[in-house]
């Protein structure tokens, strides 16, 4: 029997002719392996993936002196992440996701840096060309979720995913908590203080992508398409084979739409929240708590999510998030802007649908996909995923400026309710 530490990437790459034999045990023992290098990797992504939540918004703001255009930051640091996603799950279908997965954190490292240097030079346009780099990390620290699957068996799929989500919160609670802190830093470097989170963001996200350069050897992806083929050889059968390679179109759309509507409807409160909280006196860290609470929400709640979803299965779990998501946006449009308390429960509310969604949307891809085009479909829905943040991120600046944030959360909250006609029509299809 080969063990794992004597295979390397170029041996299980699927185009090997080297046929090896992986036993239940040795499964078992590189899953866990993958989801601990995962996990590590998630604690830095978080918080780099907070800074650009926390102050992205600020920073236009302030440069641009209005906040007609504050939601552009967040559109074009999920933009950034659309393209990011298509090449992450590009690269890891070629090459693993060690090297997909990585390269999406270091780049999302070097934007990071060039943030700081557009606020220190004042200057917006460097800014916006420097979120879309930024956005390489928002696409790794997402996309990583799907590497915790790969080696997992279908009833353990929804943990997968939660587990590997649920470390990112240490992560992102800690980096708001540290944006004043870091603000400080920023000023005693001479840079802006809003800049001061972004200094972590870069050291976050390059951390990030060496963990898994370094330690996610061998890569899961290739692992999982020569355990499928030593399944497909012990059946020896091809229309059976051919058959289960094929994916299920159903679960694949049903995924997606759940992910896009709950990722449209987040981004948008969530990036208003602090230009709302802004104009009723909040300071940076009292916004940088209830920012915490949200992201803290988002990934928190998930292992407790990933073993519903296996329970109870992806549709009901999908129900679920969008009347989580319409209590979100009812309670965020009446609650008191002056009140810290009660904006931190609308945006708590707001983290825990999302959760709902993105697992519960996650494991009905995974569970309608095959290793062989695994990372690539993957790759292609996240695209989806971060344009659909993206037009939440653009058109919640100008809607609150046009109307107010009680219409704005309103709006979200009825728009998640879609979830359910997809349902009943995928149902009958």
């Amino acid at each position: 029997m080969i063990k794992f530490n004597e295979i390397n990437i170029q041996e299980i790459h699927m185009e090997s002719k080297e046929k090896l034999l992986i036993n239940e045990t040795e499964r078992a023992r590189f899953y866990r392996k993958v989801l601990i290098v995962v996990s590590i990797s998630q604690i830095f992504g978080g918080a780099g993936l907070a800074a650009g939540v926390t102050v992205g918004a600020l920073i236009a703001q302030e440069i641009l002196g209005t906040e007609v255009y504050a939601g552009v930051p967040a559109a074009l640091l999920t933009l950034g992440s659309a393209g990011a996603a298509l090449m992450i799950g590009m690269l890891s279908q070629k090459f693993g996701r060690r090297y997909g997965l990585g390269i999406g954190f270091m780049l999302g490292g070097l934007g990071a840096v060039l943030v700081i240097t557009a606020a220190a030079l004042n200057n917006v346009w460097l800014l916006f060309a420097s979120l879309l780099i930024y956005g390489s990390g928002t696409a790794s620290n997402l996309q990583a979720r799907y590497a915790g699957t790969d080696l997992a068996k279908p009833s353990q799929r929804g943990k997968a995913v939660s587990f590997t989500m649920v470390m990112t919160t240490f992560g992102a609670v800690l980096g708001p908590n540290l944006a004043e802190f870091m603000g400080r830093i920023a000023v005693s470097w001479s840079l802006p203080a809003l800049s001061g989170p972004f200094i972590l963001g870069a050291a976050a996200y390059i951390l990030a992508g060496l963990v898994l350069f370094i330690m996610l050897r061998p890569d899961p992806l290739f692992i999982a398409r020569q355990i499928r083929q030593q399944e497909a050889d012990t059946l020896n059968n091809d229309k059976v084979t051919a058959s289960s390679a094929a994916t299920n179109r159903h679960k694949i759309i049903f995924g997606a739409f759940v992910m896009i509507l709950t990722q449209m409807v987040m981004v948008a409160l969530m990036t208003m929240t602090p230009v709302h909280m802004g104009h009723h006196g909040h300071s940076l860290s009292a916004i940088g708590m209830v920012i915490s609470i949200h992201v803290a929400a988002m990934y928190f709640p998930s292992l407790v999510t990933g073993m519903l979803v296996d329970r109870i299965g992806t549709t009901k779990m999908s129900v679920i998030a969008a009347v989580t998501l319409l209590m979100a946006g009812l309670f965020s449009a009446f609650a008191p802007g002056d009140s810290m308390i009660l904006m931190a429960v609308g945006l708590a509310l707001l983290g825990l649908g999302w959760n709902f969604g993105l697992i519960s949307g996650t494991t009905a891809i995974v569970h309608g996909t095959t290793p062989e085009t695994r990372a690539k479909t993957q790759g292609k829905i996240d695209v989806f995923i971060a344009l659909s943040g993206a037009t939440g991120g653009a058109l919640s600046g100008m809607m609150m400026a046009g109307t107010s944030y009680m219409l704005l959360s309103l709006t979200g909250g009825l728009l998640s309710l879609c979830i359910i006609p997809l349902l009943t029509f995928n149902r009958r299809a």
